[in-house]
C-alpha cells in the first residue's frame, strides 16, 4: 500500500484494508461467481426437469405418468446432500468404467483387482469446471423434482372453462397448450417456484462438498485462527464474521429474488382474471 494511502487512512484502518485485499481474501471475493453459476445453471436445469417431469404426468399413457410420478416423489424424499454427493461420484465412475473398457488391458485388470479405476488410462482427472457443471446437473435434477411438482399443480389449476373456449374456437392441441394452458399456468406457478428457487439457492453451500473453492469453503479457511511463525497470532478464530458476511450475502440475494419474481407476477399476470376456488 503506498505511504501517503497509509497516512490518510492511519495504521489501523491501513492494516484492514490490507488484509481484506490480500490474495487469500481476493479468492474468496471471486469465488462467489461459483455460487451465483450454481444457482442460476442449477435452476435451468431445474426447470428444464420440471417442465419434463410435468410433461410425463399430464400425459395420456399410464407409463409415462408413472414415471413422472416416480421421479417427483422418490427424488424428492431423497436427502439433498445424499443425491448431491451421489450423482457426481456415480457420473465419475461411469466414466472411468467406460474409459478402462477402452484403455486397460486384460493384465491391467488382472494385476489391479480390488482398486478402482483399474489402470492410470482409465483415471479421469476432474477440476473445479468438471465438479461445477455436475453440480448444477445434481441442483437441477434435484430441484427439478419440486418444479414438476410445482408446475403440475398449476396446470390442474388453470379454469378449465377456458381450455373449454379455447376448444370451442377451434384451436390446434399444440396452440391450446402454448397460448392457453402453458400462458395461464405461470400465474399459478410462480409462488411455488420462488420457494423452489430459495431452497435451491440455499442448496449452493454444499458445494465444498465436491471439491470446490467455494464461498463457504474460503469462509471457514479465512476466519479459522491463523498463526505465522514470522508474526505470530495474526488473529483469533474470526469465523463468525465471515459467516456474518455470509449470512448478509445470501439476505440480499433473497431481496433481489423476490424483487424479481414480484415483476414477473405483475408482467405475466397483466390482464389476466385469476379465478380462485
Amino acid at each position: 500500500m503506498p505511504d501517503w494511502l497509509t497516512q490518510l487512512l492511519g495504521d489501523d484502518l491501513s492494516f484492514g484494508l490490507s488484509y481484506i485485499t490480500n490474495g487469500k481474501h481476493l479468492a474468496w471475493y471471486a469465488s462467489f461467481r461459483f455460487t451465483i453459476i450454481a444457482a442460476l445453471a442449477g435452476a435451468l436445469f431445474a426447470l428444464f426437469f420440471g417442465l419434463g417431469g410435468a410433461a410425463l404426468r399430464q400425459s395420456r399413457f399410464a407409463v409415462l405418468r408413472s414415471i413422472g410420478a416416480l421421479y417427483c416423489n422418490i427424488v424428492r424424499g431423497v436427502p439433498d446432500v445424499l443425491f448431491f454427493l451421489f450423482f457426481p461420484l456415480a457420473f465419475e465412475q461411469s466414466v472411468e468404467w467406460l474409459m478402462s473398457t477402452q484403455a486397460c488391458s486384460a493384465a491391467d485388470l488382472a494385476a489391479n483387482t480390488g482398486t478402482w479405476p483399474p489402470c492410470t488410462e482409465a483415471n479421469w482427472f476432474l477440476g473445479t469446471s468438471e465438479y461445477l457443471a455436475l453440480a448444477c446437473v445434481s441442483l437441477g435434477i434435484v430441484y427439478g423434482a419440486f418444479t414438476a411438482n410445482v408446475i403440475h399443480g398449476a396446470m390442474q389449476a388453470v379454469p378449465k372453462g377456458q381450455l373449454e373456449a379455447a376448444r370451442a374456437f377451434g384451436m390446434h392441441p399444440i396452440q391450446l397448450l402454448w397460448r392457453v394452458h402453458i400462458r395461464q399456468m405461470w400465474i399459478y406457478a410462480l409462488p411455488g417456484l420462488s420457494n423452489v428457487w430459495m431452497l435451491l439457492l440455499k442448496a449452493t453451500s454444499l458445494l465444498s462438498l465436491l471439491q470446490i473453492a467455494d464461498i463457504v469453503l474460503w469462509a471457514d479457511r479465512l476466519g479459522a485462527p491463523n498463526y505465522l511463525k514470522q508474526v505470530g497470532l495474526v488473529h483469533p478464530d474470526w469465523r463468525w464474521r465471515y459467516y456474518l458476511v455470509l449470512f448478509l450475502f445470501y439476505i440480499l440475494v433473497t431481496y433481489l429474488s423476490e424483487r424479481g419474481f414480484a415483476v414477473l407476477r405483475r408482467k405475466l399476470g397483466h390482464g389476466m382474471i385469476r379465478v380462485e376456488g
